[in-house]
């Protein structure tokens, strides 16, 4: 009983016990998904060791990554650096964390800036691939186009950090970040367990972490490939956040 008990806090039995769940899994063929195409955003933003400056983070990272929700391929990405304006000195806090330098924000773009650059990448998908989101188009409109979302891990990245950038900032925000996928939340559901992290996510699914923790980039490829593996395993992505219109925000921009 003791063994077994240890076995549990270390974590042993849990582990086994959601890996045999996966590997039955995989044989379940996949559930049509509503979206074709997912697009993945994990921001980092400024920060310090000192959460009294927590309302003003910046976003100094922004990448994406299109994941084709019928193979699992990541068939694109976008990324930019970005200045930040409030808090220019990047903390060496958060230079340690993230891997970001002062120098790649100083040669970053603007928040504005970065924001017109994704919007393109975005139209030239659209162009490309034929993508529409639902934002933009009316009920029974998806045979029309390749339906997309945006997934990201916890509503923290569009519902807090772009979301409040946008307004302090008076800044237009493409209308397609106002509705998203949190992963996170859809993980809890669908397994029926709480993840503690993106990498402790990953491991309970047999998938080792890509990279490095807390860069942008690697964080969005590996909420792609955890998406994917919840896809194989019968997960149906929908929707779990919308937001308002905001005034100040341009409902026709992208």
């Amino acid at each position: 009983m003791a063994t077994k008990r240890l076995a549990r806090q270390l974590g042993i039995i849990r582990r086994l016990s959601k890996t045999s769940l996966s590997d039955q899994s995989r044989d379940r063929p996949k559930l049509r998904q509503l979206f074709s195409y997912l697009i993945v955003i994990d921001f980092e933003s400024t920060c310090w060791n000192d959460n009294r400056k927590c309302y003003t983070q910046e976003i100094i990272e922004f990448p994406a990554v299109l994941l084709n929700t019928s193979n699992g391929e990541m068939e694109s990405e976008f990324h930019a650096y970005v200045q930040p304006q409030e808090h220019p000195i990047l903390s060496e806090f958060c230079t340690e964390l993230t891997g970001i330098t002062q120098n790649q924000v100083d040669e970053g773009v603007p928040l504005r800036i970065c924001l017109s650059q994704f919007s393109k990448w975005i139209q030239k998908l659209q162009t490309e691939k034929n993508i529409i989101f639902s934002s933009s188009h009316s009920s029974g409109a998806a045979s029309e186009g390749q339906l997309c979302a945006f997934v990201t891990w916890s509503d923290w990245d569009l519902g807090v950090c772009l979301h409040y950038e946008c307004k302090r900032k008076q800044l237009r925000k493409p209308a397609i970040l106002n509705s998203w996928i949190d992963l996170r939340a859809t993980y809890k559901l669908f397994y029926s367990r709480k993840p503690q992290g993106l990498n402790n996510a990953l491991q309970d699914v047999g998938i080792v972490f890509a990279g490095r923790e807390h860069s942008g980039m690697d964080d969005s490829r590996n909420t792609a490939r955890l998406a994917w593996r919840m896809i194989r395993d019968g997960c149906v992505m929908k929707i779990t956040k919308s937001l308002d219109k905001v005034s100040g925000f341009s409902p026709s921009h992208i």
